[in-house]
């Protein structure tokens, strides 16, 4: 497959995910998108349309990772770039693969606290490697961009800084400390969609050509 087409496969992962997992967060019963994670989608019998929407997705950002290694050409920061940005796709298929165990009360009747179970434990594991790699992606890619475009550089540096605190909050909110438990979900979507953003910019100005490429024909 040509870089480009890569690099537009990986452009349509972000808006795949997020609107997906908006309309199922809007129609699903007791499900409220401010206070409950994502992964609590995947749980129950519609749940198989988050699992797919996890599985999709992560591909997605694997034909990404490939078209982003091919397009910055050779040197260890596209090499390693490309290479955490396959791991967080390989986290979110791994994250639908397994099933997240219940949070903040959702499903309906279930406890606040998380009741650990193996596979909800390999869940937060492929979960947890996906976001560190992500952000050690934007970190990697921002240093290679500084001798590309400075204005690059600070947005990789920017995402990188901004997912990694939101996603803190988030993970304070799951863990239900009282002043960030209500707001759990709504900080973790902001994460994902800075993160998804720069990701699909990215993609984008690489397959226009806008940023420094090998010089291999992207058709």
């Amino acid at each position: 497959m040509s870089t480009r087409r890569l690099l537009l496969l990986g452009a349509a992962a972000g808006p795949v995910f997020l609107v997906a997992s908006t309309v199922q967060s809007l129609v699903r019963a007791g499900y409220d998108p401010v206070r409950h994670p994502i992964s609590s989608l995947a749980i129950g019998g519609p749940g198989w349309v988050q699992v797919v929407n996890f599985i999709v997705t992560g591909l997605l950002i694997v034909a990404l990772a490939v078209g982003v290694r091919r397009a910055l050409g050779p040197g260890r920061g596209p090499l390693w770039g490309g290479l955490l940005l396959g791991v967080w796709g390989v986290g979110l298929v791994g994250a639908g693969v397994f099933e997240s165990d219940p949070v903040s009360g959702y499903p309906p009747g279930t406890s606040d606290l998380i009741e650990y179970t193996m596979v909800g434990a390999l869940h937060d594991l492929f979960s947890v490697l996906g976001f560190a790699a992500l952000i050690g992606a934007s970190v990697v890619l921002g240093v290679r961009f500084v001798r590309i475009s400075w204005v690059w550089a600070v947005c990789s540096f920017v995402t990188a800084a901004a997912f990694a605190v939101l996603i803190h909050l988030a993970s304070l909110g799951f863990a239900q400390t009282e002043a960030f438990a209500p707001y759990g979900g709504l900080y973790q979507r902001a994460a994902l969609l800075v993160g998804f953003a720069w990701m699909t910019a990215l993609a984008l100005s690489l397959a226009g050509g806008r940023l420094e490429s090998s010089g291999r024909s992207f058709e």
